[in-house]
């Protein structure tokens, strides 16, 4: 808490001291006069709801410390007054089915709890997504004179079964003077989407405002990932999607209307869906991840604007569950877009995910139980996927590798003309019939399959838990060595752990740096080019220790995959001598230059002759 909101409070309270002992002596005589009248009152004349907001008032300013007995006798008269919406207790309702035990609090009808039952914490204790009073959904009803929230009443709870099955609870709230407020939850036998039916009796409105907040709690091995991956979710009524992440307060006013709104921590997620065509009028959706408190990874909270149907009610579907891709896609409402599989720039990768990798993986899952070789044999397979590519990139190093003593002729034949001998060189690779690009063509084929992974395993919940070789977690870090405290730089860097497989993923990709070091034409103008391959894999070794074990044992098998095809490659199927052959071969045949090449020399021809005019003084 800020200065300015300590004075403030400050000031709150001292108004209040101030009140309570100004008003206790006049307020103490004249309920003592107005007792009998008072009470005489409220029974010949039952209160309109204009007037409930007043009595409620009184109720509260009745219920000071050390009130006398007359005042309890008007308190409890004036409760006993009120309709039964504003006079009750709370008490806790279990809805529940195979997979979900929901708690709902009969003041405000709303979840409280929600207990997955089919998952653990990361310290094998029951997993509830969310738990306690921080969590609501409240819509505000229109009253004569003002406005109501569910939050604030108390209803009677009615559990029940539907014909089908499904599991119910119909809370009823009475406001008096025919107006009342119903809420229905709808749990089927199985599965994560429970309905929500509000109608409102003797209150006429087109439409409704509601709040809805979501406090996720702790369940993860590491708060900050699950605080980084906490994220919100939209679908507007138009089908466009979109999402933001909030590490700080933060909302955002949604300016047309919205079919879903969603939020998700690292794995697990709950949604708001409107079914009817125009969805929720308008939304703002916001959250918190900068939080005290260690047992709460984030709050989300959105102010939601649902219409009315002819009958006066709010039709919702509310998914509370995990954030598994095959779920989520079984509700046809697109709710998979809160599984991260790419977004931002690498937005195009989450189709290589839906269509390539999601689909091996579900097939090796089918039959095999242990995930570390599931890991393993999508490597084999995607490896073999991309063989072709992997064949022409090796094929076009070794052409490049049998030109390289021309070029060397050229490069000393030529010096320091680098205008030259480029043109020259570009003369070889035609004449050659060699590409100079045909090696880096190749591999930019590859990274949409390397980016795909690179979203898949850390947000894959079928990791979460699975054990493989040290690694007690995929979904997390292989911890060998921790430490507690801050170890200036190292700390910022690698955290409070070294990850044995991003050892082993570093380690691998310096061999098949070294490994490829005699297999590639290095340029001596661009020394860095040498470099970069042995100094990139410690640039990524601090990123990739706090990530997912499943991740860089990903990347640690396709390296040894990758040294042992190239070896294959290079020593059985790539034939230099007969490459060098074909290429001599072909500088006796006719050279067709295709445009791009011809405005290629064309543009060096002109630098040539710009470079040999005279600078003018």
């Amino acid at each position: 808490m800020d200065r300015n909101s300590v004075i403030g409070f400050g000031l709150l309270v001292a108004l209040l001291i101030g009140y309570v002992s100004y008003n206790n002596y006049s307020q103490n005589q004249f309920l003592e006069k107005k007792k009998a009248d008072s009470i005489a009152y409220a029974k010949a004349h039952p209160q309109p709801k204009a007037n409930v907001d007043s009595m409620i008032a009184a109720n509260k300013a009745a219920n000071v410390a050390g009130m006398s007995a007359a005042d309890s006798a008007l308190n409890d008269s004036l409760r006993k007054a009120m309709p039964p919406a504003y006079n009750g207790q709370a008490t806790s309702i279990t809805l529940e089915n195979k997979n979900i035990a929901l708690t709902l609090s009969t003041k405000g009808a709303h979840p409280t709890g929600a207990l997955l039952k089919a998952f653990k914490t990361h310290k094998q204790e029951p997993l509830y997504f969310f738990n306690g009073e921080n969590n609501q959904m409240s819509a505000l009803l229109p009253i004569e004179g003002g406005k109501t929230s569910t939050a604030d009443l108390y209803f009677t709870a009615t559990p029940g079964n539907a014909a089908n099955g499904d599991k119910t609870v119909d809370f009823v709230a009475d406001l008096g003077n025919g107006k009342a407020v119903q809420i229905t939850y709808t749990l089927p036998a199985e599965g994560y989407m429970m309905g929500y039916k509000m109608t409102l009796k003797g209150m006429q409105a087109t439409s409704v405002p509601m709040t809805w907040q979501t406090a996720a709690l702790h369940t993860e091995n590491d708060i900050n990932t699950e605080r980084t991956n906490a994220q919100v979710y939209y679908r507007y009524a138009d089908e466009e999607h979109d999402y933001f992440s909030f590490i700080n307060t933060q909302s955002e006013n949604l300016d047309k209307a919205v079919h879903w709104v969603g939020f998700r921590s690292q794995y697990f997620s709950t949604a708001l869906v409107n079914a009817t065509k125009d969805g929720f009028k308008k939304a703002t959706v916001g959250g918190n991840a900068k939080l005290e408190d260690k047992g709460t990874v984030a709050i989300s909270k959105n102010t939601l604007e649902a219409a009315l149907g002819s009958d006066q009610s709010v039709n919702l579907q509310w998914y509370i569950g995990p954030n598994q891709y095959s779920i989520l896609r079984s509700y046809k409402v697109e709710l998979e877009d809160m599984v991260p599989l790419g977004y931002g720039v690498m937005s195009f990768v989450k189709y290589v995910n839906k269509w390539l990798i999601i689909p091996i993986f579900n097939v090796l899952s089918g039959f095999i139980s242990n995930y570390g070789v599931i890991i393993i044999l999508m490597t084999l397979i995607i490896r073999l996927i991309l063989s072709f590519f992997t064949y022409k990139s090796y094929l076009s190093a070794a052409k490049m590798r049998v030109l390289k003593p021309e070029l060397d002729e050229l490069r000393a034949q030529y010096g320091d003309d680098q205008q030259t001998f480029g043109m020259e060189q570009m003369k070889l690779y035609r004449s050659a019939g060699v590409n100079p690009l045909g090696g880096c063509l190749p591999t930019l084929f590859q990274l949409p399959i390397l980016f795909a992974m690179y979203y898949f395993f850390p947000t894959s919940i079928e990791l979460r838990q699975q054990k493989f070789l040290w690694a007690n977690d995929l979904s997390t870090y292989d911890s060998i060595i921790s430490w507690t405290g801050d170890i200036p730089v190292i700390t910022s860097i690698f955290g409070n752990h070294i990850s044995l497989f991003t050892i082993l993923m570093t380690a691998s990709s310096l061999f098949l740096a070294l490994y490829n070091r005699n297999m590639t034409v290095q340029d001596p103008n661009n020394p860095m080019l040498k470099w970069m391959p042995y100094i990139f894999p410690f640039m990524l070794f601090g990123v990739f220790n706090k990530m997912a074990a499943a991740l860089t044992f990903y990347y640690f098998a396709s390296n040894m995959i990758s040294i042992a095809q190239q070896f294959i490659i290079q020593k059985y199927i790539i034939n230099e001598k007969a490459i060098h052959a074909q290429l001599q071969e072909n500088k006796n045949k006719p050279v067709a230059q295709s445009k791009w090449q011809q405005r290629l020399e064309e543009m060096q021809k002109a630098q040539m002759q710009k470079a040999k005019q005279p600078k003018n003084k």
